[in-house]
């Protein structure tokens, strides 16, 4: 139980990704903080099961993520998995989702960061970690607004590990290839329509083909590799970028 005594805070928890870091940091005796969308009573059931609370907000906009800092208090581990797609030609890019997902996997990251780490700076420890991806270090077409803002977040991490270096708080990425979450899912007939194919043809031909093991990425190897990034063993991980994709950013 070597997290026991510390709060963390997970965006995007109550479903995928998210909800399998809270399970795993839970498991070594974190109290959690959970954030995002779902029906009350889901909601309410994975409270009961992490003895947990949650905080809504609207990480889209900033006043949202000001109250969600505000509802979670002091948190001695941050991890920023909120997220969103939009798969659309450049050209017929719309600019509001543009602004919508570089609002939500961006921006309310740095907002996330810059309200959390005076509180680690004061206890001497902290644990801040983005959950990226693949497209943190490479492309794909028909994804502007996802690219840029992934890429950007690698950038924005190193940057605060450089910052934070001497202040026992590390930043890391995890960059995860194609995960099967209710967001790799939703993206399917965006991108269907997009490339004018079928379902089968978008998951082995569009997805998978650039994972060379041919799988999806499990929540729960994310949850592993987040605590592991938590544990003293990784003290001396700081900037990195923690590819998770099967081998794809290996080409």
């Amino acid at each position: 139980m070597f997290l026991k005594g510390k709060r963390a805070l997970i965006t995007g928890s109550t479903s995928g990704i998210g909800l399998a870091v809270a399970r795993s940091l839970r498991s070594e005796g974190a109290e959690v903080v959970l954030s995002g969308f779902g029906e009350p009573a889901v909601i309410a059931g994975l409270c009961a099961e992490l003895d947990a609370i949650h905080v809504p907000g609207d990480l889209s906009q900033r006043a949202g993520v000001e109250a969600l800092m505000a509802g979670a208090g002091d948190v001695d581990i941050l991890v920023n998995n909120a997220g969103m797609q939009h798969v659309s030609p450049i050209e017929s890019f719309p600019v509001e989702k543009w602004d919508q997902v570089i609002a939500l996997n961006l921006t309310a990251a740095f907002d996330t960061c810059r309200l959390a780490i005076p509180y680690m700076k004061r206890a001497g420890w902290g644990r801040i970690i983005q959950v990226a991806s693949a497209h943190s270090l490479t492309a794909s077409p028909f994804k502007a607004a996802y690219v840029a803002a992934k890429h950007g977040l690698a950038g924005l991490t190193k940057t605060i590990a450089l910052e934070l270096a001497r202040d026992n708080i590390t930043a890391n990425c995890i960059s995860p290839g194609y995960v099967w979450t209710p967001l790799v899912e939703n993206q399917i007939p965006d991108t269907m329509a997009a490339r004018g194919m079928t379902r089968e043809q978008v998951i082995e031909d569009v997805m998978l083909v650039r994972q060379p093991t041919r799988q999806f990425v499990q929540p729960s190897d994310l949850g592993a590799m987040a605590l592991f990034l938590c544990s003293d063993a990784a003290a001396q991980i700081n900037g990195a970028n923690m590819s998770m994709d099967g081998g794809w950013t290996a080409e």
